[in-house]
């Protein structure tokens, strides 16, 4: 497993549903995750295997700038209970999500960035009322990771239909 592999698939995991910023590493002063959460790193291949889905690699950047400033109170989020809850779900539902995406991606129209957008918040926008209520608090952490990376993006893209796709998907599901 390749690292730029691993970064796709944990960014996959916050474009995707509520439990989002589970898949980035928290700050150096935070505590260790709860096993549930580290089990979410470990499996974010398996859960979610994509084909053709590719996320860019300015927004794997954006994402894991964002999640790696997280707050003390948005790290709080990270309960056993709210990972073991991703979890399961992600095992039962990954396979349908991931083929959602790929479909979405092939279908959809423009660079890399807007296939990326369209596909990634039609897919979101599909699953996450699905996701457990016990992980409500990690879809606040995986919106605002998603919202503010979209936001700087939407002005700092160099491609205008980038910053076209950025900016409208930036308020998220």
């Amino acid at each position: 497993m390749t690292l730029s592999r691993t970064v796709r698939s944990t960014v996959l995991t916050t474009a995707l549903v509520s439990a989002a910023a589970l898949a980035f590493p928290v700050s150096a002063q935070a505590a260790p995750l709860p096993p549930a959460c580290q089990e979410s790193l470990l499996s974010t291949l398996d859960k979610f295997p994509v084909v053709d889905f590719t996320v860019p690699d300015k927004v794997q950047s954006g994402m894991l700038n964002e999640a790696g400033s997280l707050s003390e109170a948005d790290q709080a989020a990270f309960t056993e209970k709210a990972c073991a809850a991703w979890n399961t779900w992600a095992d039962r539902n990954g396979k349908a999500v991931a083929t959602d995406l790929d479909t979405r991606y092939r279908n959809a129209a423009g660079p890399v960035c807007s296939k990326f957008s369209t596909s990634a918040i039609g897919t979101i926008k599909k699953y996450a009322p699905n996701v457990p209520a016990e992980t409500r608090e990690l879809e606040k952490v995986a919106k605002k990771i998603w919202q503010n990376a979209m936001q700087k993006l939407s002005v700092e893209a160099t491609n205008a239909d980038c910053r076209k796709a950025y900016n409208g998907v930036k308020a998220g599901w």
